[in-house]
Parts: structure tokens; C-alpha cells; sequence
């Protein structure tokens, strides 16, 4: 469940555009993260604010952009048209750097029922973006080559295998940090850890750092491949968070390779057994990891069988 919208974005602080358009009063045009979205009180979406943003602010200066709701029935359209009009003002957006498409909370529309659309033509039309996030459900993503994205966060409750294929098969030689959230297959998530594999490679992204492959109803498989991973060993921080961690996927990271050269393990939302919390403190804080073991929870109990859930999925 997302609840709040984005605060800071690229290191910048989110601005909201007013529906209306001013000149007067706004901020300076690369000092914030602009957010546009659909105006409730005014009735308005992104179709009709995105000109009076053009014609309102110096876009050749914006650096950091958002898109929020599209429209007031965003459920039934998915977000191609957003993209293509980003793409289609590109000359407009010179210095763009940073792009989130999807700043949406659940009272606006649930993350299950927000339609994604591909994203590379986003990465095609801004050779120069170094930051690209979106929420929602992601069901394609065609393999592109981008020479400076460095960040890649793609929130779901449910991606599709396509996109993690379509990842793994983008030449991304800048890419320091990628975090896919999975999500379950009763709202599409159906990659597999054969297809989260390639991703595990050494050199399949020779610059990445941060690795989360997260709110999974597969956690333990996916820890097991991770203990083995040959792209561990270049990580400095790794994130297998949200999901359903138990005991037995944490057994199989602290029995595979060392993890004490990581500066950070997230591994919050978990089902581990408080034995198993304090077994990974004592392997891994000692060394100067910083592990994140909170939100420990408990399965539901449903006709005696326990259920694991994930942070995010409807």
C-alpha cells in the first residue's frame, strides 16, 4: 500500500504545478521536482495542465519530473498517452534528468489497478535521464541500450516477467542501483527466479551497487539464488525486503557467500523467527553491515495453514 506521494525526488524537493498556471511565485525551474497531476477540485488532468506547464516555466531548466494521476479515471487508461507526451516534448526538456511516472497513493487509485505502459521510450527520447521510476503494473518493457541511467526503480503489486526479461536484456553499463518490486501472481507478477537469473550475472550491469528484488510471495527461492549470485561480491547494499522471508531463505544467505562487505541489508517485512533475527545481527553487525530487520511479522492462520503475505500487492 503506497500511502504518500513523493516528498524529494532526484535530491530535490517536490513542487506541486498549480492546475491554473502562474508565472509569478513559482520556484526557480531546476530547484525543485515538479509534480503534475490530476486536479480533483478543478476537474482537470494532465492532458490539460501539461501546456500551461510548457508555457509557464522555464522547462529547458526543469531537471526532475513526476507524473501523478492522469485523470479522474485512470483505471480504465493505461499510461501510454503520458508517455508519449513526455516524449513528444522532449526538445522542450533538455536537462531532464530524473522522471517518475505514477506518483499515485492508494486513496487516488490502488498500485494494482494502475495501468503502466513500456518505458523505453522514455529512456529513447532522453539520452541524458539518469533516474527513471514508475508504480503500477508493469507488463512490458522493451530491451534498450541507455548509456547513463544510473537509477531504475519500478514499484509493483504485481510485474510482469516480461519487464524483468526486458531489464536483463538492456545494456545499462551506468546502472548503480535496480529495484523491482515483484509483487504476487493474483495481480500478474509471474516472474520466476529463472527469469530474475540474468540479473544475478556479474557484468550483466557492471556499474550496479544496489540490488532489491523485493516484495516477493517468492522471497526465500529468490534469497537462495542470492547466496550464490556472482553479482553480489560488486553490491554495497542489498534489499530483499517486503516479501516472504522465512527462515529457511535466510538460512540458505547466512550458508552461501559472505555478505559483510555490504554497507546495508534490508531485508524489512519479514516472517523470520526472533532466533533467525538475532542469528543475522550477530553474523553481520559485528562486521559493520546495517541491517534492517523490522515490520517482523506472523502469518495469517486460514483453516489451519499459515499465509504469508507481501507489503504491496492490491
Amino acid at each position: 500500500m503506497c500511502v504518500e506521494h513523493l516528498t524529494e525526488f532526484h535530491g530535490l524537493k517536490v513542487f506541486e504545478f498549480p492546475a491554473e498556471g502562474r508565472k509569478d511565485g513559482l520556484p526557480a525551474a531546476g530547484e525543485v521536482a515538479w509534480r503534475l497531476g490530476h486536479d480533483w477540485s478543478a476537474d482537470k488532468d494532465i492532458e490539460a495542465i501539461w501546456p500551461v506547464f510548457l508555457e509557464s516555466v522555464d522547462t529547458s531548466r526543469v531537471t526532475a519530473l513526476i507524473f501523478g494521476p492522469w485523470s479522474d479515471h485512470m483505471y480504465d487508461e493505461d499510461a501510454s498517452a503520458e508517455v508519449a507526451r513526455l516524449v513528444e516534448s522532449a526538445d522542450r526538456l533538455p536537462s531532464l534528468k530524473a522522471f517518475f511516472l505514477g506518483d499515485i497513493v492508494s486513496e487516488e487509485n490502488e498500485i494494482s489497478w494502475i495501468e503502466q505502459t513500456d518505458l523505453a521510450p522514455v529512456l529513447e527520447a532522453f539520452p541524458g535521464l539518469e533516474e527513471l521510476g514508475a508504480r503500477g503494473g508493469h507488463r512490458e518493457f522493451t530491451p534498450v541500450r541507455h548509456a547513463n541511467l544510473r537509477t531504475l526503480r519500478l514499484e509493483s503489486g504485481g510485474m510482469s516477467a516480461a519487464v524483468v526479461r526486458g531489464i536483463a536484456s538492456s545494456e545499462l553499463p551506468a546502472l548503480e542501483r535496480l529495484e523491482l518490486w515483484l509483487g504476487v501472481e493474483n495481480y500478474g507478477g509471474d516472474a520466476t527466479v529463472e527469469d530474475i537469473a540474468p540479473l544475478l550475472e556479474a557484468g550483466r550491469f557492471p556499474s550496479l551497487r544496489h540490488l532489491g528484488l523485493q516484495d516477493s510471495e517468492s522471497q526465500d527461492a529468490i534469497a537462495q539464488a542470492v547466496a550464490r549470485a556472482a553479482v553480489v561480491p560488486g553490491l554495497t547494499s542489498l534489499s530483499l525486503s517486503m516479501g516472504t522471508l522465512t527462515d529457511a531463505g535466510a538460512e540458505a544467505l547466512l550458508g552461501g557467500q559472505s555478505l559483510t562487505h555490504l554497507a546495508e541489508l534490508d531485508l524489512h517485512h519479514h516472517f523470520l523467527s526472533d532466533g533467525m533475527v538475532a542469528r543475522i545481527r550477530e553474523a553481520l553487525e559485528p562486521a559493520g553491515v546495517t541491517v534492517d530487520l523490522s515490520e517482523q511479522e506472523k502469518p495469517d492462520e486460514y483453516d489451519g495453514q499459515a499465509w504469508y503475505y507481501v507489503a504491496v500487492d492490491e
